[in-house]
């Protein structure tokens, strides 16, 4: 069995709030770029353990908690809107002393790292990688799931929740990702998770893409319906330097549906020369 590349997780004052990551891997000596990866909207770090562990095998490779989820700072006197979420990676980036990262970004997380690089201007970035970023916004088709299938299980969560309730939400998941995403998801705020919602019908991610400051790939799920072949044209258009890689046999969690195929997409598409197979 190979042995974990799990490291630490730390906190870090960046943005004027405190970031929680995990770390994997740690520096190397080959030249090859830091990974700064961004989840998804009821993601806490930890669940990304998985993948952050086969990244770690290669890469410096660090998890960041959110605002309002996991173990970084949460509560009603913050703003969870993408600017402010942003902006705290391009801050985290800054506080940890990193440059030349391949920033990643799952779902929500592809739509703040996007933006990041815009207001950032591609400071510290070497490249992003956008996995199935959710394509909604004003005037647009509403993103595939609806806000109460959010709402309702972190309430459940709330109140104690083990795998075989998670399952009711995630049906295809293993038990072990069933009772990982029962234990943390409690500790994703609320009002944090709406303000995202809402952000993916109200902010207008497809105005940025023109002004990318660093290549980019797109990763798109197969089977996860939130990136149809019109909106793959339509991001093209916009930014016609992009990269598109598919994982045709995973739904929206490309990750946990297809691990392999993801790390074939993500490494084979950034032309990235790896050593030998993720183990």
């Amino acid at each position: 069995m190979t042995a974990s590349t799990f490291l630490y997780g730390a906190n870090v004052q960046a943005n004027g709030i405190r970031q929680h990551y995990l770390r994997y891997g740690g520096e190397r000596q080959d030249g090859r770029p830091p990974i700064v990866l961004i989840p998804g909207i009821t993601s806490p770090a930890v669940t990304w353990g998985f993948v952050a562990e086969r990244f770690g095998q290669q890469f410096d490779t660090y998890v960041l908690d959110v605002r309002g989820r996991g173990l970084s700072e949460s509560g009603p006197h913050l703003d969870y809107g993408i600017d402010a979420c942003a902006d705290d990676v391009n801050a985290f980036i800054a506080a940890l002393g990193l440059s030349d990262c391949i920033l990643i970004g799952h779902s929500m997380g592809a739509r703040f790292a996007i933006r990041a690089a815009v207001r950032g201007e591609g400071k510290g970035l070497r490249q992003l990688v956008l996995i199935d970023p959710p394509v909604s916004g004003p005037g647009r088709r509403p993103y595939p799931s609806g806000l109460p299938w959010y709402v309702d299980s972190i309430r459940q969560s709330l109140t104690g929740m083990d795998a075989d309730a998670m399952r009711a939400f995630c049906p295809t998941w293993t038990e072990e990702q069933l009772r990982l995403r029962a234990e943390w998801l409690h500790t994703c705020y609320e009002p944090a998770i709406v303000q995202a919602y809402e952000g993916f019908h109200r902010d207008d991610i497809h105005a940025d893409l023109p002004k990318l400051p660093v290549p980019a790939l797109l990763i798109v799920a197969g089977r996860g319906g939130v990136i149809q072949p019109e909106d793959e044209a339509e991001i093209i258009s916009l930014q016609p330097a992009i990269r598109i890689a598919r994982v045709p046999n995973a739904g929206h969690m490309i990750p946990w549906d297809d691990l392999d195929g993801f790390l074939a997409a993500f490494g084979d598409s950034l032309g990235i020369q790896l050593p030998g197979p993720f183990a």
